[in-house]
Parts: C-alpha cells; structure tokens; sequence
C-alpha cells in the first residue's frame, strides 16, 4: 500500500510560481497513475492534472493548460505539479493521487479513480 505526502506549497503572490512535490512510499511507484486535484473553501474538489505511469501521457485541465505542468521521476518515486502564473483563483488545497495501473498510457480524471491520497499541502495565491 502507498503513501503519498505532498509538499512544497506556500505563499505565493499573483503571477509566481511554486513546485509541489508528492514524495509516495511504494517502490512499485512506477506502476502507479498519478494525479493532482484540488480544493478550495466552500468548492468541491477539482481535477488538476493527471499522468500516466509511464509518464509519457499526461492530461491537464483547461484552467491551468498552459501554466501548469505535471511530471514524474519513478526512480524518486515523485510526482510533481510545476506552476506557473499563478493565480489568486488557484488558492486551495492541493492534493495527489495515485492508482495501480497494467495500463500503460492510462491517465484519469475522476477522483473516485484514485484509491491512494496525500494529506494535501495548502497554496495561497495573493493579489
């Protein structure tokens, strides 16, 4: 079983960048669809980003395409969320994911495809 601790968020003013980690405890690691979903107050959790485990699919969600970008290093055992131009509206909670895989290529989009979470790490974008 897998455990999934994210870190590298903070405070951030409008137009930053931040890297978030999610560091996992498995060695099978590499077998593993990751993604990246987040929440803010009073909102229902979002899809952010998602990444095969092979790492060469990767899907992103409209509202970041373009600014942020998913990434992985099975020898590591981590996944990554760059973020670029951030936004006061990209405020929340962000948490990964992760889901054992046979499929190659797969990425998802559902949270309810992911058994395996973080405890997610807070990012505060200020205007």
């Amino acid at each position: 079983q897998v455990q999934l601790r994210e870190s590298g968020g903070g405070l951030v003013h409008a137009g930053g960048s931040l890297r978030l980690s999610c560091g996992a405890s498995d060695l099978a690691f590499e077998t593993y669809a990751m993604g990246w979903f987040r929440q803010a107050p009073g909102k229902e959790r979002e899809f952010v980003a998602a990444i095969s485990w092979s790492g060469s699919e990767t899907d992103i969600a409209d509202f970041v395409k373009g600014r942020f970008t998913i990434s992985r290093d099975n020898a590591k055992f981590t996944g990554y969320l760059q973020m670029n131009s951030l936004r006061p509206e990209d405020t929340a909670v962000y948490y990964c994911a992760a889901q054992t895989t046979s499929y190659y290529y797969t990425t998802y989009r559902e949270d309810y495809e992911y058994y395996y979470w973080g405890q997610g790490t807070q990012v505060t974008v200020s205007s």
